[in-house]
């Protein structure tokens, strides 16, 4: 007689055998089978019968191998709950049934919930433990490993190659993630180029057909703006010294009589960005431009005032009533660009252009809304004025993060060495060991000794016909070729071009070849946002060549000399020299 959910073999054990021969043949709802609730009047029974309970379940626990496979006839058989359900997860490996002359034990409760356990257990063990990355951002009832199931059902972010040029024309092809700012690309670039980050990299997109370009904000993503160009258009990596200056100078960037506003403001200069900055308030530029008519090749000088909502001309002199005012352009949907070559290309009235541009327009000129400034200030107040109405305390916060940023990135951090008239003490080597000279008297006349050991050196060795190391025929006129500042042989309107694409900010230089003189150089400079030029003439000295800048009053024997002198002394210059423009390939 087989009973219902329990193997033959359980009818052969004593206890069964001794309940077969005294009583009639249970039914299977006497039974308490694995999983299966026995009855009320079954449990009574057998607190009754005369059997070592203890002695059962300890021989179950023994032997709970064989008690498995007993319980596991079929297939499709699964561990039940204590309910009488199936669990829904799958069984543990079947182990091999043992021998038919083994029989099995009894059934027990405890049996059944230690096979459970074992089984959740096993299908715990059984998926990989992935590492929180973000253990601190974690609830203190949170785990510290993600689960299969934690997970993001998202996919990762999708990556695009990015093609980035430099102002020598070499190029890089970057791989970067969908969501990478242009920031975070720039840090990239320097850490790869090994460049100093002074948070003055930015990326700039340029369109040649165009002839414009302009520098990507430090927020915008470099896909969503690479999905706008077109074939022709390209990223370059650049260095942009004026791109946050007015957060600095506010005043150098916004003349007084172009700044109005609608409502009576409680502050002067000092209050200028916070009431451009705040929404409520309602800053307005006015003054005259040169507007290029749609569809047509004419310019005319019209007044025009930007507000929040756009830019708008006058039709009627300088009336800014509503009635008078026509709008020109919106800045939501729009970028503004700077003019490459607007007399060449769009026939310009002057070199200060700029130009807003839609951002579904790609080739198209009839759409572009081209101006004019009359000088360089003016189109950079204007521009400026359009950044910032346009993204607001966006712009602040991009000021601001970098140097925040770059403590919460080590990754990216390039180390940089700033030697300062500060860091540099006089020493004295005379002795066995060396000694820092405190006293400025004696250190004073430790440099004109070691000067005038260096000149006497120098005579002895060219007496003797061999060339000093330091002979100005050699290491003078060569040395400063090395230095990021030399750009060598290029022409006054290239510098001056090299000069504002990196921004018109007082002390940015560069040095270069002089064109009338084989034996000069040149010092090209910027200060309140105008260009100038110093040439670097060659003077002799008891035989020794050196540069000059001021007729011979301040003497150098080397270029490198001369650039850190005036970096640390104005001298004859408006300013001291502070940024240098610099080139770097990719």
């Amino acid at each position: 007689m087989a009973l219902a959910g329990c193997p033959d073999s359980f009818l052969h054990h004593p206890y069964y055998q001794d309940q077969v021969e005294q009583t009639p043949p249970p039914s299977p709802r006497d039974l308490a089978g694995p999983g299966f609730p026995a009855p009320a009047d079954r449990l009574t029974g057998h607190q009754e019968d005369d059997v070592d309970l203890e002695a059962l379940v300890n021989d179950v626990n023994a032997s709970l191998e064989s008690l498995y496979p007993a319980c596991s006839m079929q297939s499709e058989t699964v561990p039940l709950l204590q309910n009488g359900q199936h669990a829904r997860s799958q069984p543990p490996p079947v182990a091999p049934r043992p021998p038919q002359a083994q029989r099995s034990q009894p059934v027990h409760i405890v049996a059944v919930r230690r096979l459970q356990e074992e089984d959740q257990q096993l299908r715990t063990s059984s998926l990989p433990a992935i590492p929180n990355p973000f253990p601190e951002l974690c609830g203190p009832g949170s785990p510290p490993v993600l689960t299969r199931g934690s997970l993001p059902p998202g996919q990762a972010a999708a990556k695009q190659d990015v093609k980035i040029f430099s102002e020598d024309g070499t190029s890089k092809v970057v791989e970067i993630l969908a969501d990478m700012t242009a920031r975070d690309l720039c840090q990239l670039l320097v850490y790869r180029s090994h460049c100093v980050d002074d948070n003055s990299w930015t990326l700039v997109e340029h369109h040649p057909h165009l002839g414009l370009e302009r520098c990507l904000e430090d927020h915008e993503l470099v896909v969503q703006v690479e999905s706008t160009m077109a074939s022709e258009s390209k990223f370059l990596f650049r260095k942009n010294y004026a791109k946050y200056e007015f957060f600095k100078n506010p005043t150098n960037f916004f003349p007084e009589q172009m700044v109005t506003w609608c409502q009576q403001s409680n502050g002067g200069h000092s209050q200028l960005l916070q009431n451009f900055l705040n929404s409520s308030s309602c800053p307005e530029i006015q003054g005259f431009l040169h507007v290029k008519e749609l569809g047509r090749k004419s310019w005319r000088k019209l007044y025009v005032c930007l507000r929040r909502s756009g830019l708008y001309c006058s039709t009627k002199g300088v009336s800014k009533e509503p009635r008078h005012l026509q709008l020109l352009a919106g800045l939501e949907e729009s970028s503004v660009f700077s003019l490459t070559a607007g007399r060449k290309q769009y026939g310009a009235p002057t070199d200060h252009g700029f130009c807003i541009k839609p951002n579904k327009v790609r080739n198209e000129t009839k759409e572009l809304r081209l101006l004019c400034a009359e000088d360089e200030q003016g189109r950079t107040c204007w521009m400026t004025a359009c950044r910032l109405l346009k993204y607001g305390m966006l712009l602040y916060q991009n000021y601001r993060i970098p140097p925040q940023r770059k403590a919460l990135l080590p990754s990216f951090s390039t180390p940089v060495r700033s030697v300062s008239e500060n860091s540099l003490v006089a020493m004295d080597f005379s002795g066995q060991t060396g000694r820092v000279i405190e006293n400025p008297a004696e250190a004073q006349s430790a440099a004109l000794e070691e000067g005038h050991a260096w000149r006497k050196r120098s005579t002895r060795m060219n007496i003797l016909g061999s060339q000093s190391p330091l002979h100005p025929s050699t290491l003078s006129t060569v040395i400063h070729r090395t230095q990021h500042w030399f750009h060598g042989r290029i022409s006054r309107e290239e510098s001056h071009r090299i000069i504002k694409q990196q921004g018109l900010v007082d002390g940015l230089f560069l040095l270069r070849d002089s064109q009338s003189n084989p034996k000069a150089f040149v010092l090209t400079m910027c200060h309140h946002q105008k260009i100038k030029n110093f040439q670097i003439l060659p003077c002799e000295d008891d035989g020794q060549m050196f540069f000059s800048l001021d007729d011979g009053n301040t003497k150098f024997s080397d270029l490198i000399q001369l650039v850190d002198f005036y970096q640390l002394n104005k001298g004859v210059l408006p300013c001291k020299l502070k940024h240098h423009c610099i080139r770097v390939a990719l």
